[in-house]
């Protein structure tokens, strides 16, 4: 009974919950940029290339082997160098966006502690009447 009372205890933390909603988001968030980088930014490049898809690009170390009837008896051994392209350019595009998402939070939080400075504390503000009488 003491371990399911612990994992209660560890499932209800709000660090595990965060953990799980940024990984849904995250996940999602893959899905979005891989149709981003698929749909919008491969077909261009690709067109650049003299339309070459990058899916395409492989390097074949042996071909596949058919019988006469054109069923494949041992199927290709390729290296798929433009899937890792692809790959690659996602990683670019979903690293880029984290990096201006992060940019923009910590400008946010520079604003937030810029707009409103702290409070002296009661040492400071004694020094200060101190400073005061002084004057006077």
């Amino acid at each position: 009974m003491g371990m399911l009372k612990e994992y209660k205890e560890f499932i209800s933390r709000g660090n595990v919950i965060d953990l799980a909603v940024g990984v849904v988001i995250g996940a999602a968030f893959g899905k979005i940029v891989s149709s981003l980088v698929n749909d919008i930014v491969m077909p261009p490049i690709g067109l650049v290339f003299s339309g070459i898809s990058f899916k395409d690009i492989k390097w074949v170390l042996k071909k596949p082997v058919a019988d006469a009837a054109g069923t494949v008896i041992s199927p290709e051994v390729a290296i798929n160098i433009g899937n890792f392209i692809q790959t690659s350019i996602e990683f670019l595009i979903i690293a880029w966006v984290i990096f201006l998402v992060v940019k923009a939070i910590n400008t946010m939080k520079k604003k937030d502690e810029a707009a409103a400075p702290p409070e002296p504390t009661t040492e400071e503000k004694l020094l200060m009447e101190i400073r005061d009488l002084l004057k006077k």
